[in-house]
């Protein structure tokens, strides 16, 4: 494998900005500091007036291999996260088959393996009827990222709704446990409601069948389950307003229980966009009323919330061009997170260093990734070089999803992703795949 060297660049990493070389070689950083005198068959890239950043950590996606392989597969989406400064994922279990077994999990892992640019690792999946199957993952605290529980209906009919299935896994899981929180007793009325004023819904009316309070009662729900039994609970895609007052902030990151994921799209999109991006946002938990996204810009920014994902979930054009009710929920994000920052990093919204915290320090710790989410000597050299002089359009023809297309087209950026490290291996560079060097499995520190 080739060495780097990053020279005279411009590190954020641990919540400070410093000017430095950065010796790369053999998958890891091997040095860093003010000058580095190397050997010659190290192969010099000028960072000046560039930031190097770590790789981002995604730790909810949706890459629908196997059996959704025409909305999506792992190469395909692991390559546009690659594109996106994105190195490392955490993938969750609704592909068909659904991952309720450790065979079926495994062979997730499998094809991952032959095929990812980015790291990886995979949630086994639960249902009502497989929690002894679930518990068998107690024996892979350091193979698997976690347990996913969807405590609310999404793609793929994986709702674990049965109140003794619930306690069980609560009580008895080890690992992390991610939940997508939704009560689906209040979706389904609030459906019924709206039916009865309107025989036909639309768009705008998502927000209002998936609302603050479907939100709120299962997410409290989750919350009361891990105070019960000190459960390692970690909530996905936080929406609301209401649901931030179930987290605190006064705990450091590592010694947290209970931790809050936020999406992009929740910090970026409000229920007006729906007049003019109708279906294409159409997402679950959906994007709500503009007082949500200020409270969750609040709450990131003080640390109730913890972590930035994307929940890139992606659908073929023909499938999100459906009447509402048909039309599948999910939005192709994967390749734009780090941008999408770095865009309210300029707005004056976020600092550099909070972006960072979020997307891979807090990332790592969360989930107690091994060597992986900081720049230091030793760890796993997952890094982004950034251009913050340049800028980047979102068009169809630039797009590495398979499905095509993206709900930020037309966007432009104030940054650009210059180069993408993963293992030490550049693969990315100047908007070129330079290498098809795999990533590797995830192991945790637990």
């Amino acid at each position: 494998m080739p060495s780097y060297i990053i020279r005279n660049v411009q590190m954020v990493n641990e919540n400070s900005i410093s000017t430095a070389d950065v010796l790369i070689k053999n998958n890891r950083i091997e040095k860093i500091a003010s000058t580095i005198n190397i050997p010659a068959k190290v192969t010099e890239i000028d960072g000046t007036r560039q930031h190097l950043l770590p790789g981002c950590i995604d730790d909810q996606v949706h890459f629908r291999e196997p059996g959704l392989i025409h909305k999506a597969s792992i190469a395909t989406e692991a390559k546009a996260a690659v594109a996106g400064g994105v190195t490392s994922f955490m993938e969750m279990p609704n592909t068909i088959p659904n991952a309720l077994t450790q065979e079926l999990l495994e062979d997730k892992y499998k094809i991952a393996s032959k095929s990812s640019l980015a790291n990886y690792s995979f949630f086994m999946g639960c249902s009502n009827e497989n929690t002894e199957e679930v518990l068998r993952t107690n024996n892979k605290k350091n193979d698997i990222c976690g347990v996913k529980i969807f405590m609310g209906s999404s793609t793929g009919n994986m709702l674990v709704d049965s109140p003794n299935t619930l306690d069980r896994l609560f009580k008895n899981t080890e690992l992390l446990i991610a939940t997508h929180c939704e009560d689906e007793t209040i979706i389904k009325r609030n459906t019924e409601l709206l039916k009865e004023k309107h025989l036909t819904l639309t768009p705008a009316d998502h927000p209002l069948i998936r609302d603050e309070e479907a939100c709120y009662a299962s997410s409290l729900y989750a919350v009361q389950l891990a105070s019960k039994y000190n459960t390692r609970l970690h909530i996905l895609h936080l929406t609301t307003a209401k649901e931030l007052t179930l987290f605190g902030n006064m705990l450091p990151l590592k010694e947290k229980r209970i931790t809050a994921e936020v999406c992009v799209h929740h910090l970026h999109f409000t229920a007006d966009d729906y007049a003019q991006l109708g279906n294409l946002i159409k997402c679950n938990p959906a994007i709500k009323a503009g007082h949500n996204r200020e409270a969750l810009w609040e709450a990131l920014l003080d640390d109730r919330l913890d972590v930035i994902a994307t929940d890139h979930a992606p659908h073929t054009w023909e499938e999100k061009n459906e009447p509402y009710e048909k039309a599948h929920a999910g939005l192709p994000l994967v390749q734009h997170p780090l941008l999408l920052m770095l865009h309210y990093y300029k707005e004056g919204r976020i600092s550099l260093e909070t972006i960072v915290r979020k997307m891979s320090h807090a990332v790592a710790d969360c989930f107690q990734i091994k060597d992986r989410g900081y720049i230091r000597e030793g760890y796993f050299a997952d890094l982004v070089l950034v251009d913050l002089h340049a800028t980047t359009t979102v068009e169809r023809s630039n797009l590495y999803y398979k499905c095509g297309w993206s709900p930020l087209e037309g966007m432009t950026f104030p940054a650009k992703i210059k180069k993408t490290f993963v293992n030490g291996a550049l693969i990315y560079a100047d908007d070129k795949f330079v290498s098809q060097q795999n990533g590797m499995r995830l192991q945790f520190d637990r």
